[in-house]
């Protein structure tokens, strides 16, 4: 199986009620040369009948919706419709000044989007940025979301055992050093995947190194990183939100994630009513690009089931 997602769509720009133009990349029926497992076709009604999915990227220089899903997206799109979203400051998104408490900020955007687009109620799959937004969406507007599945997000500010990595900041350090010394750079780009974000770094496709740092050197996304974290919202906490979530989650981390390691997303899934977990060997932060069959197999399976049915609410 190829782990190159291929030349990032055009997508579409969509302009929200809030104001912001969003990067939208939507599949469906794609098709499925990436995966080694097979997948039974649809019909159209299939497709038409299955909750949408959105999938929502990470916070790291140069993420994207397609750098982060490009590869698993066409299998999950063979059987309902996918949209790959960049979130505001990211991608191909705008990139304003966010004021008010970050995570209920962005997950109010996502409402205006999902408004937007005709989108009355989805399922998301999410990479650690994107999942604690989710996480905000599902709990301050339960009506929206139907599953969730989220991958190395830190919505709880503290850990269950021990202190976060470098106090909960090791994103933005990694930011940080990104952007200082000798500036960004491809090779710098591919130590940071490295070290942080891939279990086995031989593996990381040279097309993912350069859209991601393609990407990074975006003037805007630059002015961002170089200033404080002030521009991105109030820090919040998510522990009482996570109390109130109706939604089913799955919480599907790599074992040798380099954020937060899986004693913390077992807090999470303790938080939740209906969380679960499940822990994939041989992945660190962006399992859905270093494993996307298995990642697919395993969330595909958790997405199909029926989690509205009486007595699983």
């Amino acid at each position: 199986m190829t782990l190159d997602p291929g030349p990032a769509p055009e997508g579409r720009r969509i302009v929200a009620a809030d104001g912001h133009g969003y990067h939208v990349v939507s599949l469906s029926g794609a098709a499925r040369e990436t995966s080694d497992r097979p997948v039974p076709d649809l019909t159209e009604k299939d497709r038409t009948d299955a909750t949408p999915l959105v999938l929502l990227h990470g916070g790291g220089p140069g993420c994207s919706g397609w750098t982060d899903f490009g590869v698993v997206a066409p299998m999950f799109a063979s059987r309902r419709t996918v949209h790959l979203v960049d979130l505001l400051q990211y991608g191909a998104s705008d990139k304003p000044v966010l004021s008010g408490p970050r995570w209920s900020t962005l997950a109010t955007s996502m409402v205006s989007l999902f408004d937007a687009m005709g989108l009355e109620r989805v399922d998301v799959v999410c990479n650690s940025w994107g999942g604690t937004i989710a996480l905000a969406l599902a709990a301050e507007h339960p009506q929206r979301v139907r599953a969730l599945v989220i991958t190395g997000s830190m919505p709880v500010l503290d850990g269950p055992l021990c202190p976060l990595p470098e106090g909960g900041r090791r994103g933005r350090n990694a930011r940080d050093r990104y952007y200082g010394g000798e500036g960004p750079s491809p090779d710098a780009m591919r130590d940071l995947m490295a070290r942080l974000e891939w279990w086995d770094p031989a593996q990381i496709p040279a097309r993912t190194v350069e859209l991601r740092y393609r990407q990074s050197v975006d003037p805007e996304e630059v002015a961002l990183a170089g200033g404080s974290d002030d521009a991105r919202g109030e820090p919040q906490d998510l522990s009482g939100h996570l109390r109130s979530i109706e939604a089913a989650v799955l919480f599907c981390w790599g074992m040798a994630d380099a954020f937060l390691t899986p004693d913390y997303p077992l807090m999470l899934a303790n938080m939740v009513p209906r969380g679960q977990l499940y822990v994939m060997d041989r992945a660190s932060h962006h399992l859905q690009e270093e494993r996307p069959g298995d990642f697919h197999a395993v969330v595909g399976g958790f997405l199909d089931q029926d989690h509205d049915r009486e007595g699983l609410r």
